[in-house]
């Protein structure tokens, strides 16, 4: 009876193993490689930046590139009126805002 308590106690450890192991997984799946995905999405957009494209600010400000650097972008916020902003700080505008205001 000892034997078997014993034997049964020492794979308890090793599914325990298991189950830390598992819950990692999903927790990875389900959380960390979203956010990486979505980094990587941003990166790639904020890289692929060109004159004449539509863009909006963190803070809701919508305008249209007039010069793209290195770590910053020339933004025409209104006619005449020309702002630098910082890469991070510039999103995509959405689909239908774009197509309105063309």
């Amino acid at each position: 009876m000892i034997l078997l308590q014993a034997a049964a106690g020492g794979q308890g450890g090793s599914s325990m193993l298991i189950w830390l192991i598992l819950i990692f997984v999903v927790m990875w799946l389900m959380m960390i490689r979203p956010q990486q995905k979505q980094a990587k999405k941003e990166r790639e957009f904020r890289e692929g930046l060109k004159k004449g494209d539509r863009v909006s600010f963190s803070g809701g400000i919508h305008g249209k590139i007039h010069e793209v650097a290195e770590h910053t972008v020339e933004v025409e916020i209104s006619n005449g009126v020309v702002v630098t902003v910082e890469k991070s700080m510039v999103q995509p505008v959405p689909e239908q805002q774009a197509n309105t205001k063309k």
